[in-house]
């Protein structure tokens, strides 16, 4: 055989054999950061690289507007933004059977979110104020004048950001359902501090014969 050939077709077959090795590699194998791994390839020691800042998820994009702070023209707003979307719906806060639907909203998650420490009234009085943990800080009464002055906007930045010890609701609660949940606390306020000439006629013939003792 010819030696020249015969060398040749050993090289072929030395790089036909390296080059299928690369095919049967598991790729678990092949070098790499796992997680929570140090590196010193890095300044801060971390193989996991943190996202730049001011990095936005997609279709998580909230423009700095009412309805995701809270704020109108630099102050706490003092309004309802002029629609929210509660349950997949599109309603309009100016509209009584839409606002109806939005306390609806607001009670249930109050309920679920804010009950345990504030209470179902909103007076600071939950079962984790008066039997849990003992707090550094009692929760807010809202029906105390500070409270009560306060524009509706505080709630809801207070419910996104947190307060004391109280944590932010912001990535646990929808932005929509804040809003929600803001109105309902003014309704607390305005059910324990109503003034007579609030009410309806109906609502006030029936007060007015409570006082006189003349029942419902």
């Amino acid at each position: 055989m010819n030696p020249r050939r015969l060398g040749l077709g050993c090289l072929v077959l030395t790089a036909a054999a390296w080059l299928a090795s690369g095919c049967h590699t598991d790729m678990w194998r092949q070098p790499k950061a796992l997680p929570q791994q140090g590196s010193a390839f890095f300044a801060d020691g971390r193989s996991d690289r943190p996202p730049v800042e001011g990095t936005v998820a997609v279709g998580e994009y909230k423009p700095r507007d009412l309805r995701n702070t809270g704020y109108e023209g630099g102050k706490l707003a003092t309004r309802l933004p002029n629609t929210l979307k509660i349950e997949g719906e599109e309603l309009s806060t100016s509209d009584t059977r839409s606002m109806a639907r939005i306390l609806r909203r607001g009670r249930d998650r109050f309920e679920v979110f804010c009950t345990p420490c504030h209470g179902q009234l909103g007076d600071g009085k939950g079962m984790i104020a008066q039997r849990g943990l003992e707090l550094r800080r009692s929760p807010g009464n809202y029906h105390t004048d500070r409270l009560r002055e306060m524009p509706i906007g505080h709630f809801f930045d207070v419910i996104t950001n947190g307060y004391g010890v109280m944590y932010p609701y912001g990535y646990r609660i929808e932005t929509d359902d804040r809003w929600a949940i803001s109105a309902y606390i003014r309704a607390l306020q305005l059910s324990q501090h109503a003034q007579a000439s609030q009410l309806g006629d109906r609502d006030r013939r029936a007060l007015d014969r409570a006082d006189s003792g003349g029942g419902s």
